[in-house]
C-alpha cells in the first residue's frame, strides 16, 4: 500500500473523514505527486516549484492543497517514515479565512420575538418556523441536517436529538426546554399521512421541506422583524449559536462536539470572533483604560 493510500486509510478509520472529503484529499495529493513525484519522499525543493505551478488558483484552493500535504507530511513524521518536514516550503495563502457573519443578541431577540408572536395561535406553519428557528439557534444544527430530521430522531423524554451530519456522522444535540414546548406544538399540529413525508419532522408532499425553503422562510421572517434579509441564513444563525456559546463561556472541545466539527481547527474559528469581543472589552473595561479617559 502507498503512503497516499495509509494516510488515507488513517483519515477514515481515525477521524472519522468522509467519503467527499477523503476523494478530495486523494485528489489533491496526487495531483501533487504528478508535478513533483513520489511526494513519500519529495525534498523541500521540489515542493516549493508547487507555488508556480499553484499560482492561478484561487487562496481557498490553495489553502486546502497546502493543508492537505501539510497534514500527509505530519503523518509521515508520526509514523516515522520522515524526520524532516518539507511541507514548510510550501506555499501559503495569500488572504486569512473570513470571519463567519455572525448576528447581534438584540438580532436574536427581534427574530424570535417575531416568531414567537407569529405562533401565538395554532397556524401550523407559524409553529413550524417557530420550531425551524429553536433549532438553528439554539442547537446549533446544519440547515441539510435540519430539515432531514426523521420523526425518530425526536426522543420521547430524553433533551437530545439524534442528529446524522455529514459523512454520516451520528451525535446527539441537547435540546433546550423552549425548543421541547416548541417541538411538542408542532408534533401536534404536524399533517399525518402515509406518503413519502410520513417518516420526517418536517414533512412536504415530495418528502421533506427542502434547503431552500428553509431559506426562504428566514428570509420572510428576517423582512417582518425588520432586520436586513440579506444578512440571515441558517449558517448565520448556526454561526451565532456558536459565537454566543463561546461568549457564554462554552469549553472549545464541547462546542466540537455539538456542532458535529470532526477536526478542532474547524472549530477554532470562532475564537478569532470572540477576540475581538474580548479586545473591546479590554478596552472599555480594563483599570488602565477607565484611568487614560479620565485624563
Amino acid at each position: 500500500m502507498s503512503a497516499i493510500e495509509d494516510f488515507l486509510a488513517m483519515l477514515a478509520a481515525e477521524r472519522g473523514a468522509a467519503r467527499n472529503t477523503l476523494l478530495a484529499y486523494r485528489r489533491d495529493l496526487e495531483q501533487a505527486e504528478a508535478l513533483v513525484g513520489d511526494l513519500a519522499g519529495a525534498p523541500a525543493g521540489d515542493l516549493a516549484r508547487l507555488g508556480q505551478a499553484w499560482s492561478d488558483l484561487a487562496p481557498a484552493s490553495l489553502a486546502r492543497k497546502a493543508s492537505a500535504l501539510r497534514q500527509f507530511y505530519g503523518f509521515l513524521a508520526e509514523e516515522g517514515h520522515r524526520s524532516d518536514d518539507p511541507s514548510q516550503a510550501l506555499p501559503r495563502p495569500p488572504a486569512r479565512r473570513p470571519l463567519p457573519k455572525i448576528l447581534s443578541h438584540g438580532q436574536v431577540e427581534a427574530l424570535f420575538a417575531r416568531a414567537e408572536l407569529e405562533a401565538g395561535g395554532d397556524e401550523p406553519q407559524a409553529v413550524r418556523q417557530l420550531v425551524l428557528l429553536e433549532l438553528l439557534y439554539g442547537s446549533g444544527l446544519r440547515a441539510t441536517e435540519l430539515v432531514s430530521l426523521p420523526l425518530s430522531a425526536v426522543p420521547r423524554d430524553a433533551p437530545f436529538l439524534t442528529v446524522t451530519g455529514k459523512g454520516g456522522a451520528t451525535r446527539l444535540v441537547p435540546v433546550s426546554g423552549r425548543a421541547k414546548l416548541a417541538l411538542a406544538r408542532w408534533l401536534g399540529l404536524r399533517p399525518e399521512g402515509t406518503g413519502p413525508g410520513a417518516k420526517f419532522l418536517f414533512p412536504s408532499r415530495s418528502g421533506h421541506i427542502s434547503r431552500v425553503r428553509l431559506f426562504q422562510i428566514l428570509k420572510q421572517l428576517a423582512l417582518r422583524a425588520d432586520l436586513d434579509p440579506a444578512k440571515l441564513s441558517p449558517h448565520v444563525l448556526r454561526h451565532a449559536f456558536a459565537t454566543h456559546l463561546l461568549e457564554g463561556g462554552a469549553d472549545l472541545r464541547a462546542l466540537q462536539l455539538l456542532l458535529g466539527h470532526a477536526d478542532i481547527a474547524t472549530t477554532q474559528i470562532y475564537t478569532h470572533v470572540d477576540a475581538a469581543r474580548l479586545v473591546q472589552l479590554v478596552n472599555e473595561r480594563h483599570p488602565l483604560a477607565r484611568s487614560r479617559n479620565s485624563d
